[in-house]
């Protein structure tokens, strides 16, 4: 067994008061939830593929910057069906965010530029074989995504995952998913995570520039009504079984599978997902929109009400430090 690293927390990597990222949520996460965020005491991050622009990206930022002085970062899709990696990871260099989450691909080049850089890059994994990889290259931290998480989870449960994953690798582990109170982080951290990222409990925050419907339907609905679904990117996605999604199905058609099995065309298929979703909010893929169905995760069981992010960070202090 290797030694861990996990005893250098999140806390102690970024200096910050909770070990907590708001996980970076496409069309969710904006600077004023990231401002709010590290105000709180913890940190957070966005997907680059929220601004249609790389100047719009560097804008952010800067406006970021403007306002705190904690850390954030910036979740880059690192694999070809993302066209505008290379400019977007040049932003985060030259303004030096303070770390990068890469998804989808190898962060292989994001870890060797990056560390030339000063700048910290975690890895989203789901298994062991990943992170082992991942660990090869450089990476700083890990970002367990299991099968609890919302968006693309992962297929293997935070009690196996974490403990895994902390005997075969020795840099920190952050478990993604599964997460919604101050006590499960505690369990997240008792099974050896140095961290959480959690980010479905804060779509319904007054910060979160998503609809009063969203908001609502975070809020009314529960674990139980959380559904994989193949229809917004052909990778499984968790959505909320709206009566919207039970009319157009979880399952993408013969043609649309057919499609995404193509090895010419897949990354075409992927990269129109997200041109569309960023450009509108409307049609994130073929017949479901993005106005009617709504990624979450599990964790929205614990979503009461609609409330600021200060609050709901306050409350997961709370719940983590009551005996």
């Amino acid at each position: 067994m290797k030694e861990n690293a996990s005893s250098l927390d999140l806390c102690s990597m970024l200096g910050i008061d909770f070990p907590v990222i708001m996980a970076p949520m496409f069309l969710v996460s904006d600077e004023k939830m990231i401002v709010e965020a590290i105000r709180s005491g913890i940190t957070g991050a966005i997907p680059a593929l929220n601004y249609k622009s790389t100047d719009e990206l560097r804008a952010a930022i800067r406006s970021i910057r403007a306002q705190v002085s904690g850390p954030f970062g910036i979740n880059l899709i690192v694999n070809k069906s993302n066209f505008y990696f290379k400019d977007q990871l040049t932003v985060c260099l030259e303004e030096k965010v303070d770390f990068i989450i890469t998804s989808l691909g190898s962060p292989e080049e994001t870890i060797r530029l990056a560390h030339q850089q000063g700048v910290k890059v975690f890895c989203d994994v789901v298994d062991v074989k990943l992170a082992i990889k991942v660990e090869a290259l450089g990476a700083d931290a890990l970002i367990a995504v299991n099968k609890e998480a919302g968006g693309h989870a992962g297929s293997i449960s935070y009690q196996e995952l974490i403990p895994a994953l902390t005997s075969a690798c020795s840099i920190p582990v952050i478990s993604a998913g599964g997460v919604g109170s101050g006590q499960e982080i505690r369990s997240m951290m008792d099974l050896g995570a140095a961290g959480v990222s959690m980010g479905s409990i804060f779509i319904a925050s007054e910060e979160a520039p998503v609809s009063k419907e969203y908001k609502a339907a975070c809020v009314n609905y529960g674990a139980k009504d959380i559904v994989m679904t193949t229809k917004l990117s052909g990778t499984p996605c968790t959505v909320i079984n709206t009566p919207y999604v039970q009319k157009v199905g979880t399952r993408q058609n013969w043609f649309e599978r057919l499609l995404n099995r193509n090895k010419r065309l897949k990354k075409w298929v992927k990269a129109l997902v997200f041109v569309r979703g960023m450009k509108s909010l409307q049609k994130a893929a073929f017949s479901s929109t993005y106005k009617t169905v709504w990624c979450a995760g599990p964790s929205i069981e614990h979503v009461t009400s609609i409330r600021k992010i200060q609050a709901i960070v306050e409350q997961l202090k709370r719940e983590y430090n009551a005996e």
